[in-house]
Parts: C-alpha cells; structure tokens; sequence
C-alpha cells in the first residue's frame, strides 16, 4: 500500500571551507545556525528527528523560511541522499518534480529532448513513445519542435518543460514549489494539467513559501525550522503559527 512512513530522520552535510569566520556566520543565517562538529568536521545538520506519517489521499505541504530543511526532506523522500539516522519507509512509485529541466539539452530540438529526462524521471519505453506525442500535442508549441531549444523563448521553453515534468503519473509526487509557466496564455492549462496530476495521485509533498497554495492544495502541513519540524497539523492551524509567530 502506498505509504510514507519517516522516523526520527537525521541528514547533515559537511563545510569544507572554513577558513573565513564570515562564511561560518552567513552559513548559520542561511541553515538555522545548526552548525556543528562531527567526528573532527564542521557539518550543517540539515534536518534533525523528523518524523511523519502520510497515506493516500494526502496532500502534504512543508512550509518554512528558507534553509528550515524543506527542500533537503524532499531529497530524502526522493532517495536522492540517504539519513545518517532514522527510518524512512517509501512505498509507491515516485515521481520527483524537485529540479526542473534536468536532461534537457539546448542544443537538441524540442521533439528531441522529451525522452532523456522522462528516463531520468523513470519511464518506461511505453511512456516515452506515448509522451513523443502526447507532449507535443499538449504544449503546442507546433513547428518549433524540430527546432533547438535554444532558439526558444523563455515561455517556450517553460511550456517544454512543464509538459515533460507532467507526464508521468506516479503514487507519490513530489514538489519543490509549484509547477508553472510564465506564459499568460498557457497558465490556465497549466494549472487545469497540475489539478489533474493533484486528484489522481496517492500522496502529494510539496515544499512552498505561499500560504495560499497550502491553504487551497494541502489537507496537512508541516512547519519546519532550523531542519526540524515545529508542529504538523492542518492548513489553519499551522497557518496561524506560520503568519503570527507571536500569536
């Protein structure tokens, strides 16, 4: 049964440069301060005892600042890095929406570039010839497809890309912000396609900064600081701390 089950999850990195005592302090800003030594190493704990529990049907928003640890979790759900502790149960098929873009050549055309980063994506030979046409049908970007991307404007190459990323379909979707275009013209097919993707999946992360998506997307958020979660609870709850720390 699809599931997300994490259990005091732990994720550090190292800082290999610390000579300028600067680069230490901005790095604190940036991360929360969680910077520490281990085994002789000054390391940015990223994410300290998270733990969560998801099951279908959930829509699972993480809000924070930025460097509070939304992306790094992500990251781990994907399978991208490992926790240095913890348990971290993922069953279902993962699409991971965290970086976009990735595989995509310039020097390529647009009819050439669909498949190298679906395969990165994970799809199967059946998806990537069923993509080969559906993509560009769904874009519309016509003749243009058997031009380099980098002959394309920046809305073109929005619409390419967010044809690729929402392809596939999986059990679990994960997001790093909301997907779109900056094409006016293409927005409100864009999100129709990011509505669709949203009812057919089994669960949904998404890491964000709009208090807006949450509140019309997400049924359970997340409020994480510092690389660790302060509370999980419904959009209105969290909202509340969220929007009025003081409250």
């Amino acid at each position: 049964m699809v599931h997300i089950h994490a259990d005091n999850i732990n994720y550090s990195y190292p800082i290999f440069d610390k000579r300028r005592s600067i680069k230490v302090s901005v790095m604190k800003t940036m991360v929360g301060g969680n910077i520490r030594q281990k085994n002789g190493k000054t390391v940015v704990q990223a994410v300290r005892d998270v733990s969560f529990d998801l099951a279908p049907g959930d829509r699972f928003g993480l809000l924070g600042h930025n460097g509070s640890g939304k992306t790094t979790m992500l990251r781990l759900l994907a399978g991208l890095i490992l926790p240095d502790t913890g348990k971290l149960d993922v069953q279902g098929r993962i699409v991971s929406l965290i970086t976009r873009g990735t595989g995509i050549n310039e020097d390529l055309t647009g009819a050439d570039n669909i498949e190298l980063p679906l395969r990165i994506l994970g799809a199967t030979d059946a998806e990537v010839a069923r993509a080969k046409v559906e993509i560009p049908e769904f874009i519309q970007l016509g003749d243009f497809m058997q031009l380099p991307v980098r002959t394309y404007s920046e809305g073109m190459k929005a619409r390419l890309t967010f044809g690729i990323c929402t392809f596939l379909r999986g059990d679990i979707i994960l997001l790093d912000e909301w997907l779109s275009t900056g094409d006016k013209d293409f927005i409100a097919k864009a999100n129709a396609r990011m509505d669709e993707i949203v009812s057919e999946t089994g669960i949904m992360v998404i890491a964000t900064h709009s208090t807006g998506l949450v509140r019309n997307v997400c049924n359970k958020v997340a409020l994480m600081e510092g690389g660790e979660i302060k509370m999980i609870g419904t959009p209105d709850e969290v909202l509340a701390v969220y929007e009025d720390p003081y409250a």
